[in-house]
């Protein structure tokens, strides 16, 4: 069982497919009831009947009271797992900027400002941001998937303090590669960083289960994170040095 509670309401956004789909299974599979939301309809419907669950497609950020009365007017836990990855410059149109602010940030934003107020009269809640380790470092050739993963990295940290005492429970989820649709997406820059250490979207979900086992906030399914990040924090120029021979030698391949 996910926590305390017995035969939890869940919501999983993203869940079409990827990671998302990976933790809607799962989840089921600990016994909780599990709305699977995605903007594909058909793609909800088809994980949604694959494990018993229900269909809620549409805007993430938007679904929380459709999402409640499903799950019978109690979310339990919320896993904001709906991303885009956008690549590009500081060069990417501006539109391509806001949707990725949109997805990546604002829309965990938004099902929290829904979801607080239920939780803190009640005392418990949970909330599960699928961030990634661009979060906590970067990603070449990716400025606004970087930049927005470094916000909801940010948000959900500010939720985790803000709230623990009042017994929200915050998760930041932060895997390198895996493959997924949008693993395949990332091109050569992907090729180069991502896809030798890459995951499958099952191992994100047991690093969760064992995350929320153990309450951890910072959940890292690569545990080479840890030291990637204890070294950006330890010496930032040489770890941006660093990166930077990873761009030249990206570009070199190019």
């Amino acid at each position: 069982m996910v926590g305390a509670v017995q035969s939890p309401g869940v919501v999983v956004t993203g869940a079409g497919g990827g990671i998302g789909a990976a933790l809607a299974r799962r989840f089921a599979a600990e016994g909780a009831r599990v709305v699977v939301n995605d903007l594909d309809a058909a793609k909800a419907k088809a994980v949604a009947d694959g494990i018993g669950g229900i269909a809620v497609p549409g805007d993430a950020s938007r679904i929380i009271e459709e999402a409640r009365d499903a799950l019978g007017g109690t979310v339990d836990v919320y896993c904001a797992n709906a991303g885009v990855g956008s690549g590009g410059s500081e060069a990417a149109d501006e539109q391509v900027w806001a949707l990725a602010w949109d997805v990546n940030v604002m829309a965990h934003v938004r099902a929290a400002h829904a979801l607080l107020p239920h939780w803190l009269e009640r005392g418990a809640g949970r909330f599960v941001s699928t961030v990634s380790a661009a979060g906590l470092l970067t990603m070449i050739g990716a400025a606004p998937y970087s930049v927005t993963k470094h916000g909801a990295y940010a948000f959900a940290e500010w939720l985790s303090l803000t709230y623990r005492h009042r017994g929200v429970n915050v998760h930041a989820i932060c895997p390198q590669g895996v493959r997924t649709d949008m693993l395949a997406a990332t091109g050569s820059a992907g090729d180069l960083v991502l896809r030798p250490t890459a995951l499958e979207p099952e191992d994100v979900a047991d690093a969760l289960m064992k995350g929320i086992e153990e309450n951890r906030f910072l959940i890292l399914p690569h545990p080479e994170v840890a030291g990637y990040y204890q070294a950006r924090a330890a010496d930032p120029d040489r770890w941006m040095t660093n990166m930077n021979h990873l761009q030249q030698k990206w570009e070199a391949a190019e």
